[in-house]
């Protein structure tokens, strides 16, 4: 997913900037997002205050913002790869505070908590293994930040755990699916190269 063919430096580098700046906008986009599907769609939404529920296995339910939150992990690995590691902390930190802003006054403590503290988890996770690993990259950072995320924005937003499984499963379904294309482009990537040099 996160893959670059070769080409000259400088069509190289505009390319990159542009594919960082999409990750980033489409990251920044996930946050208000998250917050607002988490209390308005899903197919049970219970009383006020509580967050309406997705199932995302059989039997489990999960609060249904889990898959825009996953899909902001897979999206901060994106920036992270395209425009470094001081990018993606900066984007975590502008996000925390664009979740501080938009979350219900219920949820600012818990989204921004969470929020922060998961997505440098994830960074810290992603970063030693990308260059080696770049499939077990997403998938070892997607499971980290998933359970710090969950644990922590359930216990402060609601007051229980009940949700957590709930909450990873979903989010390691986005980072399941991305790891997969990630795969099958590195693949067709090692096809072409080998193509080429036959």
């Amino acid at each position: 997913m996160f893959h670059i063919q070769h080409e000259d430096g400088a069509a190289a580098g505009r390319r990159s900037l542009a594919a960082g700046l999409l990750f980033l906008c489409l990251y920044v986009l996930t946050i208000p997002l998250g917050n607002w599907v988490v209390m308005n769609v899903g197919l049970v939404c219970p009383a006020q205050g509580q967050p309406c529920l997705v199932p995302v296995w059989p039997g489990v339910m999960a609060p249904s913002g889990v898959m825009v939150a996953g899909a902001a992990l897979v999206l901060r690995d994106g920036v992270h790869h395209y425009l470094g590691v001081k990018a993606a902390f900066a984007a975590i930190l502008a996000g925390a505070l664009l979740s501080g802003f938009l979350s219900p006054a219920s949820l600012i403590f818990a989204s921004t908590a969470a929020f922060l503290f998961s997505e440098t988890v994830d960074l810290l996770v992603y970063q030693p293994l990308r260059g080696r690993y770049p499939s077990s990259a997403i998938l070892a950072s997607g499971l980290a930040g998933a359970m710090a995320d969950s644990a922590l924005f359930l216990f402060f937003a609601f007051g229980s755990l009940e949700f957590f499984w709930g909450q990873v499963i979903g989010k390691l379904w986005m980072s399941v699916a991305a790891a997969a294309v990630l795969f099958a482009l590195h693949q067709r990537a090692g096809r072409s190269s080998a193509h080429a040099a036959a």
